[in-house]
């Protein structure tokens, strides 16, 4: 095949066509194709293929090469390529090789068509069938075949291979009025040529019943119908959407009439106002009296309200917000009543607003019941907040809503202060658990309110003693909407019927003290006045003078052994007199270092060791004198009675629980046997070493000097580990 004759061939021809030789270069091509593919260029003849269009996707170009290989052709009734720049194209093409006089491959001959536009269009179909769920039928009268297009078979939920016809495509209507409505319909347009567009209920294969749209046109030839054909959509949402629309309305409908809603209609465009029955009877007006207008109504709303009520309609047409209204109408016979007025803005398809649509409603007995509830409420507020005993509202979480002032003035809490808090941060925690379970009571059913003396926290940390009664306030459905708590501050009182408790238990614990303290001074004293008689009785009758002085030295020492025991009895009785109006705020480091300073001396020689962990700044309530003997006391104990097998080390720490200071006292030394000698570890000459200094009076002191002071103090301690005694303060009130 000669090229030259080929390339006068398809010059003219009304197709893209193009001649390549072996090495892809142009060797001719139709006017069309320059104009589709290559109209940036004049002549191409000689160019390469893929320098002319550097675009060609690789497939293409992939084709090219195996026909050229193979001397085959290819065909496509068209394939779609997207470019990387993101460019789609459709392209049909034949691709075929030429062979020369000798029978060899001399190139190939391209036959290219762009396509893009008309399967864009068909894509662009089918979606839309697609989404709008519209399928296609016909049927052939002469053979009386049937056509389902695919979206008609996935309507009726039959298989693609599913072959309908005639007679099964009507029984797929629902039995009764809808198949008889289209048998009647194919009937008519069989012999009349009418054709129908109606909507009926299908069976699908499945068994759901489906809303769909069927049209449906004749063919005639010679007056003999010989094509019915048509289109199928599945408008089963909307239709049922349609239907609950309709029953919808006449509920509505019916709801307006029954709750006696009037409806109204404003035109913009017009100034026209129409209105419904109700209406009219909301408004006292009888129906036929006059025309209804917009200065009717502004006539009828009361003379206070006329200026809001025009400039919240004004301000709902000017799309500044939404018409939602209540003010008051006057009837012809004087009567006011309460109009609550709700309106949405009708647009047109320009956007303008053109109408104003809404409903009215009597609202008059719940205005009254609002006043009324208004005035309840304003009394109680007023009684809540002028109440001496202290009140809040409290959610059900706990948290504070609302507090008088007479509640922060017992707390010490600002109003502010107080609404960030719970009630379990102030609630005492021994005290917490059973107000809870008396809320969970209450909340379950069981009892509307209840009634419970608790402790609360101060500000400043000291304990609150009030009666705390709380009811639950609850919504017309009976469900618990908060609390309302009434804390009567009984602190005086308490505090009074502790002191007067504790000075009961001090005159029953004077008593014991004075019984055993009788019971010492008769032991200790008679047994110092016997030694003393009895040396007095050898001192007369002893002639020598040797014995005679040593009698005196031996007397001299009883009478300063009773000395000091009198002094010791004297200690004991004047510990508690007056020690509650001696306590004072005492810094208790300070306290602690002074004394470590006195015995700094005897420290060094021991070559101990003393850990002060208390903070500078932390107070206690003590008498100081008291306080320095006991630190004194304990540390001198320490140090005496430390073991030989290690340095002593003495830790001296404080804790903060609830309203005490706890202050422990811990050494190494050689502790004490708590089983052998705890009933007796502060009793008066009560030792537990065999050391020469122990006279035993000093535990005992300290005690009674811990108690005086209101505090208490305990010990735990093991043999050769070491002993821990923890004094109890109050804090103090700063």
């Amino acid at each position: 095949m000669q090229t030259l004759s080929i390339t006068s061939l398809i010059k003219d021809s009304p197709s893209a066509v193009a001649i390549l030789d072996t090495q892809l270069r142009f060797a001719g091509n139709s006017k069309i194709w320059l104009d589709n593919f290559c109209h940036d260029h004049k002549s191409i003849t000689g160019k390469n293929y893929f320098d002319v269009i550097p675009s060609t996707p690789k497939k293409l170009r992939s084709i090219f090469k195996e026909c050229l290989e193979k001397g085959s052709k290819n065909l496509s009734d068209g394939e779609k390529f997207i470019y990387p720049n993101g460019k789609i194209q459709w392209l049909k093409w034949k691709i075929n090789a030429w062979t020369d006089a000798n029978e060899e491959i001399g190139g190939l001959i391209v036959l290219l068509e762009d396509v893009t536009e008309t399967r864009q269009r068909e894509e662009l179909y089918a979606k839309a069938e697609r989404v709008a769920r519209i399928g296609g039928w016909e049927v052939d009268m002469a053979t009386n075949d049937v056509y389902w297009t695919d979206i008609t078979k996935e309507i009726h939920e039959v298989p693609q291979d599913f072959l309908p016809n005639l007679e099964t495509g009507i029984n797929f209507y629902k039995k009764g009025e809808h198949r008889e409505r289209i048998t009647s319909l194919v009937t008519n347009a069989i012999t009349e040529g009418t054709p129908w567009d109606t909507e009926l209920i299908i069976v699908t294969a499945n068994d759901n019943e489906l809303w769909v749209r069927a049209k449906g046109e004749v063919e005639f030839i010679n007056g003999k119908c010989v094509r019915i054909y048509g289109t199928f959509q599945d408008i089963d949402e909307k239709k049922k959407i349609e239907l609950n629309f309709n029953k919808v309305s006449e509920r509505l409908a019916l709801a307006t009439t029954g709750a006696n809603v009037g409806i109204w209609e404003y035109d913009l465009i017009s100034k026209s106002l129409v209105w419904d029955n109700i209406m009219y009877s909301l408004f006292g007006i009888e129906e036929n009296s006059s025309p209804v207008t917009y200065e009717v109504w502004l006539k009828h709303v009361h003379p206070e309200d006329k200026k809001r009520a025009e400039q919240e309609i004004e301000m709902a047409i000017a799309g500044i917000q939404d018409f939602d209204s209540q003010y008051r109408i006057v009837w012809p016979n004087g009567v006011i009543k309460h109009i609550r007025a709700i309106g949405v803005l009708q647009k047109n398809i320009e956007g303008k607003v053109k109408k104003l649509v809404g409903t009215n409603y009597d609202i008059t007995e719940l205005k009254n019941t609002e006043m009324k509830l208004q005035k309840s409420e304003e009394s109680f507020y007023g009684a809540f907040e002028n109440s001496d005993t202290g009140m809040a509202i409290v959610a059900l979480n706990g948290s504070f809503e609302k507090v008088n002032q007479s509640l922060c003035s017992s707390f010490g809490y600002t109003e502010e202060e107080l609404l960030g808090l719970n009630f379990k941060d102030i609630s005492h925690p021994e005290d917490y658990n059973s107000d809870v379970n008396l809320v969970k009571r209450v909340i379950k059913g069981l009892q509307s309110s209840y009634k419970l003396e608790k402790r609360y926290f101060h500000k400043d940390g000291h304990i609150i003693y009030g009666i705390l009664t709380a009811t639950a306030v609850k919504d017309i459905n009976g469900k618990i909407l908060h609390f309302v708590s009434q804390i009567t501050d009984i602190t005086p009182q308490i505090q009074n019927e502790k002191k007067l408790t504790r000075l009961v238990d001090i005159t029953t614990e004077q008593n014991d003290s004075l019984l055993n303290f009788a019971h010492i001074v008769s032991h200790n004293l008679r047994s110092h006045s016997s030694n003393l008689s009895m040396l007095t009785n050898f001192l007369v009758k002893e002639k020598s003078d040797d014995e005679r002085k040593n009698l005196l030295d031996m007397l001299r020492g009883a009478s300063d052994s009773l000395n000091e025991t009198i002094v010791h009895l004297n200690e004991v009785v004047q510990v508690k007199i007056g020690a509650m109006e001696k306590m004072k705020n005492v810094n208790l480091y300070k306290s602690i270092r002074a004394v470590e300073k006195n015995l700094s001396l005897i420290i060094q020689e021991k070559n101990a060791i003393c850990e002060i962990n208390i903070a500078k700044d932390l107070i206690i309530k003590a008498i100081p004198a008291y306080l320095d003997s006991i630190i004194l006391n304990l540390i001198t104990n320490s140090l005496k009675y430390s073991s030989p097998k290690r340095p002593p080390l003495i830790k001296i720490s404080s804790e903060k629980k609830l309203d005490k200071i706890i202050i422990s006292f811990k050494d190494n030394g050689l502790g004490i046997d708590l089983k052998r000698h705890n009933d007796k570890l502060f009793g008066m000459y009560k030792t537990f070493h065999r050391n020469k200094d122990a006279k035993g009076i000093g535990l005992f002191i300290t005690k009674n000097q811990i108690e005086a002071m209101d505090g208490k103090i305990e010990v735990n301690s093991a043999v050769d580990v070491g002993t821990t005694f923890k004094l109890h303060f109050k804090k103090p009130l700063i």
